[in-house]
């Protein structure tokens, strides 16, 4: 049963709670973390860890997600981002920062990132950045946005990606387009389409299962929240606490295996994991994997130079993010330590995957899908 509480008269709310408010309770059985698994698949592709990177160009390039490939994790262009608007991104890339370090207007920064996305997307540039990742041997993914999937999507699917990623704040079954334009139907969509797609977010059962019902390989669950970076919450009065929200949409995605008699979709976190143990009690609450912004981005292989800032940060009309120093100083870590360590932080911020595969050896499970049967508990 829900658990409803009055907030004034005749109005009701209900509690919801996010990652901070559980803690992962270990069985009586405990084993070697050298024996855990943190492998999954969607489609017919594999990962070796169950981080998936988010898409700004603050994060992905195409040789970050080259590199990310070949660790085991899964790296999301942006297609509507830099790649695909300016032959040099590097360059517009650094100006954008040297304005965020140098600029005592706050909001100079952000006016600089929708002037660089106010250049026209160059299908030959995208294609160029999916060509590189793809040649290198690692799986392709890029995201667009539902108002543009129709319009994208051709393009993407001849230049050889493997995966598509139908992301935005908010994701629905059906998009409903402007003025006299046909709206996005996903379901009719990804029937056509040749590749897997994943699409979010969402933040409720019912949304999630209607996702589902779509054909998508996969469902994003949360918008992206990172403390400093996302304004959703200000700006849109619309926010989400995402121990709740990945647990309904595991809910979501029992009831869609059961309706469909075996069909299983996975459900990916996307949202407030700061720290190992952030992404350890994603998967406890029943996500497959989970997408990852700030927390990479102090690597020195990710091309915003110790600067975030997501995807949404760039709108042009209605930014939704802000752009945040993340780097740890002078000498940023290597992406190989924020994922497998060594680590000298002691709260969880390096060593990402490390972090996940020891609380999964101390609760006694050897793979992600067991891993999501362990206890929980709520903080008082």
């Amino acid at each position: 049963m829900r658990d409803l509480v009055e907030i004034g008269m005749g109005r009701t709310a209900r509690r919801t709670y996010e990652l901070d408010d559980i803690d992962i309770v270990p069985s009586r059985r405990t084993r070697s973390s050298k024996e855990v698994s943190t492998a999954w698949q969607l489609d017919a592709y594999r990962f070796e860890i169950p981080v998936l990177a988010h898409p700004t160009d603050a994060l992905v390039s195409p040789s970050f997600a080259i590199e990310l490939g070949k660790r085991g994790g899964l790296g999301v262009i942006n297609g509507e981002g830099l790649w695909g608007r300016h032959a040099d991104v590097d360059a517009a890339i650094a100006g954008l920062i040297e304005v965020a370090e140098s600029d005592t207007d706050a909001d100079a920064p952000i006016a600089k990132l929708q002037q660089l996305h106010a250049a026209p997307i160059q299908p030959d540039l995208l294609a160029a950045a999916v060509a590189q990742v793809r040649e290198a041997g690692v799986t392709t993914a890029v995201r667009v946005s539902p108002q543009n999937a129709r319009a994208l999507t051709p393009a993407l699917v001849k230049a050889g990606i493997d995966l598509l990623v139908i992301h935005g704040t908010i994701i629905s079954a059906e998009h409903v387009a402007h003025g006299d334009s046909e709206p996005l139907n996903l379901k009719t969509f990804i029937s056509e389409l040749d590749v897997p797609v994943v699409a979010g977010g969402v933040s409720d059962h019912r949304t999630a299962l209607h996702l589902m019902r779509t054909g998508a390989a996969g469902v994003i669950v949360g918008y992206g929240s990172t403390e400093g970076a996302t304004t959703t919450g200000e700006v849109l009065g619309i926010g989400v606490h995402m121990a709740t929200a990945i647990a309904d949409a595991a809910a979501a995605r029992r009831d869609y295996l059961d309706e469909t008699g075996g069909r299983y979709v996975h459900v990916i976190a996307d949202g407030d994991i700061r720290t190992s143990g952030d992404l350890a009690k994603a998967i406890a609450c029943g996500a497959d994997a989970a997408v990852l912004g700030a927390p990479l981005a102090v690597a020195a292989e990710a091309p915003g130079h110790g600067w975030y800032w997501p995807s949404a940060a760039a709108h042009p009309s209605m930014p939704r993010g802000a752009l945040l120093p993340v780097s740890f100083g002078e000498e940023r870590p290597s992406l190989d330590r924020v994922l497998t360590g060594p680590s000298d932080d002691p709260y969880g911020s390096l060593n990402l995957v490390g972090g996940l595969r020891r609380s999964m050896a101390k609760s006694g499970y050897s793979d992600l899908k067991e891993f999501q049967k362990v206890g929980l508990t709520v903080r008082a």
